[in-house]
């Protein structure tokens, strides 16, 4: 059950000009589901439906800054990290939270939808210590792949690949398969330990995709926010994203921002 007192989440993550991804879409998925969003922004870009034309990235003491005026003011129950811009703004959010007691989840942006890349080799290095903090790490494919330099082609390899980022890093991995082939999308949830859990959807039709990992993460964040399991938070986030996609507007000419506007929040 929502709770009256709405969950204070920070979105640590990049601006994205057209309002589909980036803090734009974290400040969408916390309002709807119930909470209070704040942020810290790491980067603005320049970009549409279309692709990313251009970045500006914040530097990390004014990113720590931002981060610093939320936490020692209003506080939060939980933290959502998406692009950082930078290996020192990666290093600064992790010293910032290394001692932060709610949930954090973390989305390991390396490349946009349209293909623009927004991490460079140096800021993917710094990743790691966002991990070793993190209550949940969020790869796609792609990003699974760059991190663990492991096979993802089979469900096995997936798995395999997913849990040993969870060992390594002691925290729970959610390995995305909305970049995989075929007539269903599988996620896959690790622990630490090795176990996991499997979530099996029917891939939704169309091409308005934009902003679904940022949307994913700060769903989870959220109903982390409100006191949920981590798997029942995964569930319910995937079930908003889903139901964002099937509402997407339409909008431009290229791949669509969701309906988070459309989505009833989830109890």
């Amino acid at each position: 059950m929502i709770a009256t007192t709405p969950p204070r989440i920070l979105a640590i993550a990049g601006s994205d000009s057209s309002g589909g991804a980036g803090v734009q879409a974290d400040i969408k998925t916390i309002a709807m589901l119930g909470g209070y969003a704040m942020t810290a922004i790491t980067a603005v870009t320049a970009q549409n439906t279309r692709g990313v034309t251009g970045v500006e990235t914040l530097e990390a003491g004014f990113v720590a800054a931002q981060v610093d005026a939320c936490l020692s003011d209003i506080g939060a129950d939980a933290v959502k990290i998406g692009m950082l811009g930078s290996p020192a703004s990666a290093r600064v959010v992790a010293e910032r939270l290394d001692s932060f007691s709610g949930g954090i989840v973390f989305d390991p942006v390396m490349v946009a939808t349209s293909g623009a890349v927004l991490a460079d080799e140096e800021t993917i290095a710094a990743f790691a210590s966002l991990m070793d903090i993190a209550t949940l790490v969020t790869p796609n494919l792609p990003e699974l792949h760059a991190l663990t330099e492991m096979p993802i082609g089979s469900v096995e390899e997936i798995g395999e690949a997913a849990a040993r980022l969870a060992a390594r890093h002691d925290t729970s991995v959610l390995a995305k398969g909305g970049h995989g082939d075929g007539a269903r999308v599988m996620d896959i949830l690790v622990a630490p330990g090795g176990e996991a859990m499997v979530f099996d959807d029917a891939r939704l039709p169309g091409g308005h995709t934009h902003g679904t990992g940022c949307t994913l993460s700060s769903a989870i964040a959220t109903m982390l926010g409100h006191g949920q399991a981590l798997p029942h938070a995964v569930r319910l986030a995937r079930q908003f994203v889903r139901a964002a996609i099937e509402q997407a507007p339409g909008f431009g000419g290229g791949n669509g921002p969701l309906g988070h506007q459309a989505v009833r929040a989830l109890a």
